[in-house]
């Protein structure tokens, strides 16, 4: 097969850059090690930047996302009882989020790939990628016990944390940062009514929680647990207490309790590696950084990344190399911001086990400082709604 590029990886920043590139008429094959049903199972991000939404729209796929999602102007911190609202809307000129799960994303993408007739290969085991260092590379993989060779002019790295792409490039060549958290998230997805119309953070002496949501019939909540827990140790009952002794009077006097749909431990990281250009292959998404979910980066960084390679390569296939010349550095100069925020916001609001005493009033303090003063709010309103891409 000989295309002009190869995606690893059909999770939403692989569809994402598929969906863009062949809008542009450049032929491009996705690769997945698994199948469709394990990549819609993945229950992961829900709130989406202004600049995700627009570029959902551009790709061509922000239909049902506009119709179903649900647009939010602000959100909430619970600091020691009390309530404060961010008003993302009007701290930044009138951006917002929108909640719409990374389940239903990446449907709506599946679902414009196959429409399309775009090659989509499921199940691609033993991948392996080569040559990306000269002009001609090319990726091989294994369907149904038979080998297949792909020469491609470029390889879009979107495989995740534990994927073939940056593994496969040599260690000298690559820089990784890496801060690994002592906590992490227990989350909790059920059909209940969210217990608020806009996100609670709640930074209580219990540790950390957050009443997120889907729908207006499903919710999402997490609480901040060791990383010694284990999942089967939270019956439903156990959590639903805890996250109610972590919330103020209203929230836990409203909050609507029923049986998980799913419950997991995510531990938090942070991790950048750089760069994320090596000669012809391109790393984008997990595969390049993982955030610590408090900051609602993840997902968004991902179709920022792509956003950028697919400008590039759309460019490059115009005559110009300059987008892919300079692709890693207008990526990491954003990521860094977005890893800055998810690091801070974590801080902030976590229960750390080894704080002395003076670091912890300091940073009650500097929370203090956030919600009571206008330059606080609007700091975290931006950051969160996502900053301007500087083209």
């Amino acid at each position: 097969m000989r295309v002009q590029v190869a995606i690893i990886g059909a999770g939403p920043s692989g569809l994402i850059l598929g969906q863009l590139l062949a809008k542009a008429g450049i032929d491009a094959v996705i690769l997945e090690a698994h199948t469709p049903d394990y990549v819609l199972g993945r229950i992961r991000a829900g709130v989406l930047e202004q600049v995700c939404i627009d570029l959902l729209d551009e790709a061509g796929v922000g239909e049902r996302m506009h119709r179903e999602g649900l647009p939010h102007h602000g959100i909430e911190l619970l600091i020691g009882g009390l309530r404060h609202r961010i008003d993302l809307h009007g701290l930044t000129g009138g951006k917002q989020v929108m909640i719409y799960g990374q389940t239903e994303l990446t449907r709506d993408l599946m679902d414009a790939r196959a429409k399309a007739g775009l090659a989509t290969v499921y199940e691609a085991k033993e991948v392996a990628v080569s040559g990306f260092d000269t002009d001609h590379p090319r990726v091989s993989y294994l369907k149904d016990g038979v080998r297949h060779e792909i020469a491609c002019d470029f390889i879009a790295g979107c495989d995740g944390f534990h994927g073939v792409c940056r593994a496969s490039v040599p260690k000298e060549s690559l820089r990784t940062f890496e801060r690994v958290y002592p906590f992490g998230w227990l989350g909790l997805l059920s059909d209940t009514p969210p217990v608020c119309d806009e996100l609670i953070y709640a930074k209580s002496e219990r540790g950390f929680a957050l009443c997120s949501m889907r729908s207006h019939t499903r919710s999402r909540y997490y609480v901040q647990v060791p990383l010694t827990e284990k999942v089967e140790n939270w019956s439903d009952d156990r959590f639903w207490d805890e996250l109610r002794a972590r919330l103020d009077a209203p929230a836990a006097a409203a909050l609507v309790t029923g049986p998980s749909l799913e419950k997991s431990i995510a531990p938090l990281r942070s991790f950048v590696a750089e760069p994320m250009r090596f000669g012809r292959m391109f790393l984008a998404g997990d595969a390049a950084h993982i955030v610590p979910p408090t900051g609602a980066k993840g997902l968004n960084l991902a179709a920022s990344d792509v956003r950028t390679l697919g400008h590039a390569l759309i460019a490059f296939y115009g005559g110009s190399t300059d987008g892919i010349e300079r692709y890693s550095e207008r990526c990491l100069r954003r990521i860094w911001k977005a890893e800055r925020f998810s690091w801070w916001m974590t801080n902030l609001l976590h229960r750390f086990p080894d704080t002395p005493p003076f670091e912890q009033r300091a940073l009650e303090a500097e929370l203090d400082y956030v919600v009571h003063s206008l330059a606080g709010r609007t700091t975290l309103a931006e950051n969160y709604v996502g900053l301007p891409f500087e083209d």
